[in-house]
């Protein structure tokens, strides 16, 4: 089975909901927010993807990070910040068993699974 890791009200991971459930593919969603996200986990996604793959400069919260923060930017401190901050994650991360893929787009859904 499949795992959908995000946040609830993201509208990515809204439609990337709906696409699954559209194309009856069984999934389960993990919730940062509610189930949490640990080091592990974190570490998993960033052995697949890269942590600049991972990391949302897109997001409200990279903007709240200070310009030295983001000037000294490292996998470490990358890592560092993901974890405190899940929504620096980009959204929604599909976890398949086989491999993981980041964010949500319809093709690249039908293309990958």
């Amino acid at each position: 089975m499949y795992t959908l890791y995000g946040i609830s009200n993201c509208n990515t991971v809204k439609k990337a909901k709906d696409w699954l459930q559209d194309h009856q593919i069984e999934y389960q969603f993990h919730d940062y927010r509610k189930q949490g996200l640990t080091a592990d986990l974190l570490a998993s996604f960033e052995a697949s993807l890269g942590w600049e793959k991972l990391l949302n400069k897109q997001s409200t919260s990279w903007r709240k990070l200070n310009d030295e923060q983001k000037a000294t930017l490292s996998k470490h401190t990358a890592l560092q910040y993901m974890l405190a901050t899940p929504t620096l994650i980009k959204r929604p991360v599909l976890d398949t068993g086989d491999k993981m893929i980041v964010g949500f787009k319809a093709e690249n859904y039908q293309h990958e699974l």
